[in-house]
């Protein structure tokens, strides 16, 4: 990044005082859009220096605002952390990641921690890495599994329970972060599948997050996967309240029970994570249309039996297939044949289930 220089500041000092007296600032928003693209063209230029230019903006609006220095701190911080996570994944980003939260009070002798790094392990040879809140317990046996070098640490700051695993700790792919928010935006931003051991109101928090972003489209489906030890009850417990209490009284949709896979064998949970990607690999929208790229082209009666059978989850259209990027898609992997139509944008479930048939075998 280009050192901001002695005039550089000055400049943009005088951008922020003048934004804050009107009177001594003609033209006032216009003027300083100027300043801030001069700014960015000359010490932060990048291929998105629209957006360099927004943030700055945003800044200019905390001063003329006067905002608290609490709240500046809060921001200032969130700042910080995002960009030192953004940085460590970044050499890793065509790397598929599972991210696995379970309680940092499991033994290491427990069956659930033998489970977890029997996860990992197999999860790690099939070519993924691993995230975890780098603690013990269950955190550990996540790096245990997968080792050190294909492991993730994304620790948090508390006063008790939460110190550095001794297998990921001093590693360049370990971060810290003062807020739950930034550290639970990590672990749903990078991981293309998501494994929840037992634990406690840390694990519940994380697993309904998960759920709460892909239900309401906030993020892309994933498959999560609630993990127990051979013949365990704890997510059957937590499913059947689940069934009982949110489904039962009409507070979710049947639907929404797809959003997420029980098991209680290590190979059982691997074998539904990579079933998701053996056609699907990935989904954005394209102005107003989904675009699920594919591994491989959908035989025409599967085509058909999507189009039977789905018509309910698009308000116009019907689902086509082609063989390359959407124009306005700017050409991310090029090689993938598509699968494009109208999503209603609030069946997610449904969504879900139909992945479930362009994956199925045959």
């Amino acid at each position: 990044m280009a050192l901001v220089t002695p005039h550089a500041f000055g400049e943009a000092q005088r951008v922020s005082n003048s934004a804050q007296h009107p009177d001594s600032n003609p033209g006032g928003p216009i003027r300083r859009a100027e300043a801030i693209r001069q700014f960015v063209a000359q010490h932060a230029s990048c291929t998105n220096d629209d957006l360099i230019a927004q943030m700055i903006n945003t800044v200019c609006r905390l001063a003329e605002d006067d905002a608290p220095r609490g709240d500046l701190k809060i921001l200032t911080k969130t700042l910080k952390e995002l960009c030192n996570a953004f940085k460590m994944f970044k050499p890793y980003e065509d790397i598929p990641k599972v991210s696995i939260f379970g309680s940092a009070r499991t033994p290491q002798d427990h069956p659930q921690y033998l489970e977890a790094k029997k996860l990992a392990e197999l999860i790690q040879q099939a070519g993924w890495m691993v995230i975890t809140g780098a603690g013990d317990g269950i955190m550990r046996a996540g790096h245990h599994g997968a080792t050190r070098k294909a492991s993730f640490g994304v620790s948090i700051t508390l006063p008790f329970e939460q110190a550095t695993n001794t297998i990921i700790a001093g590693d360049e792919k370990l971060t810290n972060f003062k807020y739950f928010f930034t550290r639970k935006l990590m672990f749903v931003k990078e991981a293309n599948a998501i494994a929840l051991f037992p634990g406690g109101f840390g694990t519940q928090d994380e697993g309904f997050e998960a759920l709460t972003l892909v239900q309401t489209g906030k993020t892309s489906v994933v498959p999560i996967v609630l993990c127990d030890e051979p013949g365990g009850t704890y997510w059957q417990h937590w499913c059947a309240y689940v069934k009982a209490e949110l489904l039962g009284n009409g507070m979710i949709c049947p639907e929404d029970m797809v959003l997420f896979h029980l098991s209680d064998r290590a190979q059982d949970a691997v074998d539904h994570i990579q079933n998701f990607y053996r056609v699907y690999h990935s989904c954005r929208y394209v102005r107003r249309q989904l675009v699920l790229r594919l591994n491989c082209s959908l035989p025409d009666d599967v085509l058909d039996r999507l189009n039977a059978e789905f018509t309910d989850i698009i308000p116009q259209g019907k689902f086509e297939q082609r063989s390359g990027p959407l124009h306005d898609e700017h050409g991310a992997y090029p090689d993938k044949p598509r699968l494009v139509f109208h999503f209603d944008r609030h069946s997610v479930g449904r969504l879900r289930t139909m992945i479930d048939v362009i994956n199925a075998p045959g």
